[in-house]
């Protein structure tokens, strides 16, 4: 644990130390996923020093996407498939090009960065799990259980509505990620709504 968030630490200020560097050699970046290569292009460093920057970054990422590429494989040859096998190279193919394209997908859409994007989708999925989980540790109620999906699918519209009306609705305050937490809450009352009556 100790090692861990000495881990963090160093790379907190590996980005503060880059933010600086940017701003003291005047490196223009529009958003936060641009300020690694444009101090490893565009930072008067020599072009070999950008190369083994970008090796480098492409080498920590494939660990994680291949990871995430086999678990998404496997997950849906056995969950959705029944474990049938004989297709996995076409099945491994298509996750790998529906990778890709979440990936460009983000890419066009996002304004600010990876991080924010990701963080923001979970404020909409893990909402309702969240809830769900709390429900769960909090009240020992029975609940209708097929309206269960209908109050997960609800507390993340009402976030998304009251997301997109708060700066008109609360006088110009704009909503985070505290929808997670909204989420969840939208969530419990949904169930505590649908408990069962004896």
């Amino acid at each position: 644990m100790c090692l861990q968030a000495v881990v963090i630490t160093l790379f907190l200020l590996l980005g503060v130390a880059l933010y600086q560097y940017a701003g003291l050699h005047d490196i223009p970046f529009a958003k936060g996923d641009e300020l690694f290569p444009a101090v490893a292009w565009n930072g008067g460093l020599p072009k070999i020093v950008g190369v083994l920057f970008l090796v480098g970054l492409v080498m920590a990422g494939f660990p994680a996407g291949g990871s995430a590429l086999t678990a998404l494989t496997t997950s849906f040859t056995i969950d959705i498939l029944g474990g049938k096998d004989r297709k996995r190279t076409w099945i491994h193919s298509g996750m790998a090009v529906l990778m890709a394209l979440t990936i460009i997908v983000f890419g066009l859409l996002n304004a600010t960065s990876v991080i924010d994007a990701v963080y923001r989708l979970a404020s909409y999925t893990y909402g309702p799990l969240l809830g769900l989980f709390t429900f769960g540790l909090c009240f020992k109620w029975k609940v209708r259980d097929r309206w269960v999906p209908v109050v997960a699918i609800l507390a993340p519209i009402l976030c998304l509505v009251l997301d997109m009306n708060s700066v008109q609705w609360f006088n110009g305050y704009h909503f985070s990620y505290e929808l997670l937490l909204m989420n969840a809450v939208f969530t419990i009352v949904g169930l505590l709504l649908i408990v069962k009556r004896k």
